[in-house]
């Protein structure tokens, strides 16, 4: 018996505590998430976001009488894995919303509603160069997004909390 109320108390712990679901410009309306409002938020990514910025040189010439190629490259990775808390940093000119996953000057990105969607998520927003990925500006460098980072969005936990107060009172009634 103890068993079975230490698993529903459980559940309950895991029901009361809210459940993640895609920012959307709907929640963003139905909230009222002005400026202010958003910088009381907690936001979170969908998935893994990897920012990719390399480096490659190379040379070539002829030493002792043999041809020598020489490479090399340099790649420098943020990896920003799934569920990241991240916070909101400002709105851009056109209502997309900039996020931050770290502190340090222009470590932000972007993300938007994307054309043509109904689902109203604000994805990660860049600029996608067929072969490279998207291109993000972070932190001053330039970085490119791996594909499949690009089906990132943010998410949101959403509580709804339900309080009803009821009083009772039996009335006796009256006798002539």
């Amino acid at each position: 018996m103890k068993k079975y109320i230490a698993i529903l108390l459980l559940g309950l712990l895991v029901f009361s505590c809210g459940v993640k679901v895609p920012m959307t410009n709907q929640l963003k309306q139905e909230y009222d998430l002005n400026e202010n409002n958003m910088k009381k938020v907690q936001f979170y990514s969908s998935q893994t976001i990897i920012l990719v910025k390399s480096k490659t040189s190379g040379s070539q010439g002829a030493v002792d009488g043999k041809l020598v190629i020489s490479k090399n490259s340099e790649q420098e990775r943020i990896i920003i894995p799934v569920n990241a808390k991240c916070i909101f940093d400002s709105y851009d000119k056109d209502g997309s919303v900039i996020i931050r996953f770290e502190l340090g000057s222009g470590k932000t990105i972007k993300f938007a509603v994307r054309k043509g969607q109904a689902s109203g998520k604000f994805y990660l927003d860049a600029k996608w160069i067929s072969g490279k990925g998207g291109e993000i500006n972070y932190g001053g460098d330039t970085y490119y997004a791996t594909p499949e980072s690009g089906s990132a969005y943010l998410m949101v936990v959403l509580k709804k909390l339900n309080k009803t107060k009821r009083k009772d009172r039996v009335v006796k009634g009256l006798k002539v």
